[in-house]
């Protein structure tokens, strides 16, 4: 009796596991012609144009999908791959996978191990969480393929040992879109034509993007942040490069973008900020019929705007603002740049570090730009002396070499229509869920410096983040939150507002109660004799003096929020 009693309750008791691992394992999977215990019988049972819907559960990986059907994930079904090798590889064309959390493949770099492997064309991968993969998404031979809204993030791992988030080899025609991507090795696009990357995030990695032979891509409204380097574009013709925010990449090179035998690429409105060096270029053009065109771009606050080889020609830079970089540009080695074009068409560039005027008032100064700063051309020589930067020193280096001529260095570049006004950048995107690195007052700050007058868009605003719901100031009662406008509409609360500004120095007053409000789009003038505290007070709104009273730009206190 006491046996049967114990063989019933032991039946029981497994049979209520087997429910219940039927309710948090199995989940509902339905395809042709009915239900299936396991993904992996759904698959076996279909046929070309059948849809597979899997409502939860988690599924084990090491799956391949060899007929032209579309995979539904409802409620993030899992699909686990145990820690080894590929969890999902697809063989056949024409194939949609959708709302799946892919996770845990293997860690050998030799075996290529992803969360997603494709090798077909047409395959669409939209809106998945792919972590815990060496390879995020793999793309081989896949012409004509969508990768679209996946959030990937790769193992916790040693940089180098991490396999990249995507990888795009030979497939033409392909789409990346609005992707999230973190903490990976590289998005590597190589042997494609004709790329779509648009509106992805891509951050914490080491190449943001890695391009290598591929002509004819379009790059567009993506934020590369954070990482080494943001993008490396080599051996590739008319790349299409525009509207994108590319800051703090601050790698041991950390370029915002590099360039290396590109030939015919058009980079516009793109905002690059905080990077190590903003654009560095390397034989590009390399083709003797070929031109590189950097047209209305920021370079705000990087180490170095634009470094370029000496023997870097058929560069074209028109309506770009280079702000309050330490170095604007600079020649790789030294020497003086020939056969590149700084004004084509009667229109050169902002510079912060312009001191001309424009008396006719139409918007071009009087007088060239000369980029001849004499510690620049040291450090060029003996980029050691990179440490002096921030020093004294560096001005008196420079003071001096403008008081004597015969020590001033001949000018690496000129251009001889410098822009008195900057392009406002009204299109780049916002980075989600999370804060710029490089922040609005920052953005802010370099701004400051326009002769025209300042203009804040809704788009540069967002840009920073400071008025996200996020950001941990947001219930601070002394935080300007700037109001919601329009996509280009300019900003209504004041651009400057100073009040009661002074800034001593034992007993002399540098500046005593200075005051004014200038609104969006007007200008400000300091006029005086020297000493009269025009300098000081440009520091002091700027944020690098210490100083008595209030300062705001775009409603950020600068003595409080940098």
């Amino acid at each position: 009796m006491a046996a049967a009693l114990t063989a019933l309750l032991l039946l029981l008791v497994s049979s209520l596991a087997v429910q219940a691992g039927s309710e948090t394992d199995a989940g509902t999977i339905t395809g042709h012609g009915g239900t299936y215990p396991t993904l992996e019988a759904a698959l076996d049972a279909a046929s070309d144009g059948d849809t597979i819907t899997v409502e939860g559960g988690r599924h084990d990986g090491g799956l391949v999908v060899n007929t032209s059907v579309s995979l539904i994930g409802i409620d993030w079904p899992v699909i686990d791959g145990g820690g080894e090798g590929t969890v999902l590889s697809i063989q056949a064309p024409d194939v949609t996978i959708s709302g799946f959390e892919i996770r845990g493949s293997g860690t050998l770099l030799v075996n290529e191990d992803a969360g997603i492997e494709v090798e077909a064309p047409r395959t669409f991968v939209l809106g998945n969480r792919i972590e815990d993969a060496l390879f995020g998404i793999y793309l081989r031979e896949a012409k004509d393929s969508v990768v679209s809204d996946n959030y990937v993030r790769g193992k916790d791992l040693d940089v180098a040992r991490r396999g990249d988030a995507i990888r795009i080899w030979f497939s033409h025609d392909t789409k990346v879109e609005n992707n999230i991507v973190e903490n990976a090795r590289d998005v590597v696009l190589w042997y494609s034509e004709r790329l779509q990357i648009r509106g992805n995030q891509i951050t914490d990695g080491r190449y943001g993007l890695h391009f290598m032979y591929d002509d004819d891509a379009v790059v567009e409204d993506n934020i590369l942040s954070g990482n080494s380097v943001g993008a490396f574009f080599m051996y590739s013709r008319r790349l299409e490069m525009r509207n994108n925010v590319v800051e703090s990449n601050r790698g041991p090179s950390g370029y915002g973008i590099g360039m290396k035998d590109l030939d015919d690429a058009v980079v516009t409105g793109n905002l690059f900020a905080d990077n190590r060096v903003g654009a560095s270029i390397d034989n590009s053009p390399r083709e003797i019929d070929s031109r590189l065109i950097f047209k209305e771009n920021v370079f705000a606050v990087n180490d170095i705007g634009v470094r370029l080889m000496p023997s870097v020609k058929r560069n074209e830079y028109s309506g770009n603002s280079f702000m309050d970089n330490q170095e604007q540009v600079t020649i790789n080695g030294g020497g003086k740049l020939v056969g590149n074009y700084w004004a084509p068409d009667g229109r050169g560039n902002y510079w912060s570090d312009y001191a001309g005027y424009d008396s006719d008032g139409d918007g071009i100064g009087d007088l060239p730009y000369n980029a001849q700063r004499l510690f620049e051309n040291l450090t060029e020589e003996r980029p050691e002396f990179r440490l002096f930067i921030h020093s004294p020193s560096t001005q008196a280096i420079d003071f001096a070499a403008r008081a004597v001529p015969f020590i001033r260095p001949k000018p690496k570049l000129t251009d001889e229509a410098p822009m008195m006004n900057t392009i406002p950048l009204t299109q780049l995107p916002r980075l989600e869920g999370g804060r710029s690195r490089t922040g609005l007052a920052l953005a802010a700050g370099s701004l400051l410096a326009i002769g025209g007058g300042l203009f804040f868009s809704r788009r540069l605003t967002g840009f920073g983040g400071a008025s996200d719901p996020g950001s941990s100031r947001a219930g601070d009662p002394s935080f300007r939150t700037p109001p919601e406008t329009g996509p280009s509409d300019p900003i209504e609360i004041p651009a400057i507002e100073v009040e009661g500004l002074s800034r001593w120095y034992g007993k002399h007053a540098a500046v005593n109660d200075l005051s004014f409000v200038i609104q969006p789009g007007q200008s400000v003038a300091f006029w005086g004799s020297n000493g009269a505290g025009k300098t000081t007070a440009l520091r002091c709104l700027l944020g690098l003096t210490a100083y008595k009273g209030v300062a705001r730009i775009a409603g950020y206190d600068v003595k409080r929020q940098g």
